[in-house]
């Protein structure tokens, strides 16, 4: 019997550290640069047009044990596979519209309780290492570092019986799309906008500045504004009802962030250490840190969120343990790893200079996150 797998049954295996087996049948370097991660997943690589005079060779290597999932770039080789093993008396699963779907997949996993009876949520794509935010109090909420699907968003208020009041991007994107504004257009919402980061963009927006304090329902939660630059000269961080610290692309949980991703590297480096040793070092060391990405799955919590006490990084994140400045400027400036695929056209969609099609915007997004110097 041949299974239809959707990417929500793949994310449950993945937060769940379940087994599963993947024959992932595109191009080895398709495969190598970007695949479906899981704590316990075993993998086979076999292109499939090595696969189209039949399965029998490759039959000793997949398992009888385990569920077996076929996946390709979007479907369709995926399925003839997944057909050959079934016919072959196999029972294999094919992962329904492939790496692309995957890319797409939000999980909304409940963070914590605020004050008054609020709520935080992180929504956690997967397949991009994508983290954003929804705060919610009194009939509510504020998201932070959106992604393009809004429909996610927007569904997931309609479910919790809120009004989506306040809109903010921690700073100017440049791996995956952003769905604030477009979120606010959509709902009258405000949308924020670190203003150093939106010099160029062609829509109006309202300013993040540092300190401004955005209150939420009638509890009042605030959601203070940071000034945190280095990843982008604007980036700004945010501290929820003095619980949690949302970081943007400046701190992860195993990395910091990379400060190269608007051809500015070495102006920016020495705005990245003074955010990291010196505005975080200021700040209570029980926050809880929430990145707007994640790099590896080691950083996933057993619940399936990304977060960890700010204390424990300091202790912990190599990232914030480099004591001589030049090691350190040497380390965010030397060997980054690729940047993002598509990031400069990223930007200027981000900027709302261009405006691609669905599936444009799905290309540009293809790929593994790499916004961390790790």
């Amino acid at each position: 019997m041949l299974r239809k797998w959707t990417a929500a049954d793949v994310a449950r295996k993945v937060i769940e550290n379940k087994e599963l087996f993947i024959l992932d049948v595109r191009n080895a370097d398709a495969f190598e640069e970007w695949k479906i991660e899981g704590h316990h997943f075993q993998y086979l690589n076999i292109p499939y047009f090595e696969l189209l005079d039949g399965v029998e060779e490759i039959l000793p290597q997949i398992p009888m044990n385990m569920d077996v999932l076929v996946v390709c770039a979007k479907e369709g080789s995926s399925i003839m596979v997944a057909e050959m093993l079934s016919e072959a008396g196999r029972e294999v699963g094919y992962l329904e519209g492939g790496m692309k779907a995957w890319s797409m997949h939000i999980e909304p996993i409940k963070v914590g309780e605020l004050a008054g009876g609020g709520e935080l949520y992180q929504f956690v794509r997967l397949g991009k290492g994508c983290l954003s935010y929804m705060a919610i109090s009194e009939g509510e909420a504020a998201i932070i570092d959106a992604v393009r699907f809004t429909d996610v968003f927007t569904t997931f208020a309609e479910e919790k019986g809120v009004a989506i009041k306040h809109v903010l991007d921690t700073h100017l994107h440049a791996d995956h799309i952003s769905g604030g504004r477009h979120i606010a257009s959509q709902t009258g919402a405000s949308y924020y906008l670190p203003p150093k980061d939106a010099e160029e963009v062609v829509f109006d927006y309202t300013p993040l500045t540092d300190g401004l304090t955005i209150q939420l329902g009638a509890s009042r939660i605030e959601v203070g504004a940071l000034y945190s630059p280095g990843h982008t000269i604007g980036s700004t961080s945010f501290v929820i009802d003095e619980q949690y610290l949302l970081t943007g692309d400046i701190l992860f949980i195993d990395s910091i962030g990379r400060p190269d991703l608007a051809g500015l590297a070495e102006d920016w480096v020495a705005d990245l250490r003074e955010t990291l040793y010196s505005r975080y070092r200021k700040l209570a060391d029980g926050l809880i840190v929430l990145p707007a990405h994640f790099m590896i799955l080691d950083e996933l919590n057993n619940d399936g969120t990304v977060a960890k006490r700010l204390g424990d990084l300091f202790a912990e994140n190599h990232g914030l343990n480099v004591e001589d400045e030049e090691v350190f400027r040497s380390m965010v400036t030397d060997n980054l790893p690729p940047q993002p695929n598509a990031y400069q056209e990223i930007r200027q969609v981000n900027m709302g200079k261009i405006t691609p099609s669905h599936e444009e915007q799905t290309e540009m997004e293809i790929g593994p996150n790499r916004c961390a110097v790790r």
